[in-house]
């Protein structure tokens, strides 16, 4: 098996408050306005979060973490696969810390676990996607 890096880093500045960031990625109005159809979730660790995308189907999730205008985290099975569940040997963590500057609001994403799945393709497939999907997090945060 081939090493595959173990983490995805990103950091995007926002000229947006904090809690508009917060939002979007907690609310499922503000999650569908930039990552999928519609989104399901219950904001608390431990609990269940489901991102819809349409005829595509779902994909599962769980909360690991709740903070709220600062840290929000969650396990999912990265990868174009839908999955009814989230396994707990083939998962990672996608985690979001936001900071309130000068400006706007410093967003840094951090998905770990791709050394423990092992499979580069799946690395990579979620490495260019968030490089398409922090855009639109921007584009939608502008345009509310």
């Amino acid at each position: 098996m081939a090493d595959v890096p173990d983490r995805i880093e990103r950091e995007i500045m926002l000229p947006v408050p904090v809690e508009r960031v917060w939002a979007a990625l907690t609310d499922p109005a503000g999650i569908a306005a930039w990552f999928c159809s519609g989104a399901e979730i219950d904001l608390r660790p431990g609990g269940a979060m489901t991102f819809l995308f349409g005829a595509e189907g779902s994909c599962p999730a769980i909360i690991e973490a709740v903070d709220p205008m600062r840290h929000f985290a969650y396990w999912w099975k990265p990868g174009s696969e839908q999955v009814g569940e989230v396994p707990a040997d083939n998962r990672t963590l996608v985690d979001f810390t936001l900071e309130a500057v000068d400006g706007g609001t410093r967003l840094r994403l951090v998905e770990s676990g791709f050394a423990s799945i092992g499979d580069a393709h799946v690395f990579e497939q979620n490495d260019t996607g968030w490089d398409e999907e922090l855009p639109k997090l921007r584009s939608a945060l502008l345009a509310a």
